[in-house]
């Protein structure tokens, strides 16, 4: 079970560090525009929001993967906490965005489903 939850925690990473891509990078452009629902004009006045917001996901990834490292070479502990705290973060975000806003239900699942499967198979598996 650790290797699961490790490895769905790597895959929230990944979704954390495109979502990064997205508010901080791609804003403006037509992807961003259309995964987020905005028109133009939105996204122009809204840029530098999601621009910090997309650090916030970046650093949650950084913080799951370096924990996933960190746990490979033998410091277990300290790498289990930091997988806990990034996944953990990003499963209460979710679940923010989810209570907050429902029509973004869709978007609240892909943020928030790796990240839990992540803490509940990395608890199981600590715990046996």
């Amino acid at each position: 079970m650790i290797i699961v939850g490790l490895v769905f925690a790597g895959l929230a990473a990944a979704v954390h560090v495109y979502i990064f891509w997205l508010e901080s990078i791609a804003w403006t452009g037509a992807r961003a525009r259309r995964t987020f629902g905005m028109r133009e004009d939105e996204a122009r006045i809204t840029r530098p929001l999601a621009f910090n917001q997309g650090f916030y996901n970046l650093f949650l990834a950084i913080s799951a993967t370096l924990g996933i490292v960190l746990f490979a070479v033998g410091a277990v502990a300290i790498g289990a906490t930091l997988v806990f705290v990034g996944t953990g973060s990003m499963v209460a975000a979710g679940l923010v965005l989810l209570i907050s806003s429902p029509s973004k239900a869709r978007s609240a699942i892909v943020q928030l489903a790796f990240p839990l499967v992540a803490v509940i198979a990395l608890a199981v598996g600590l715990a046996l």
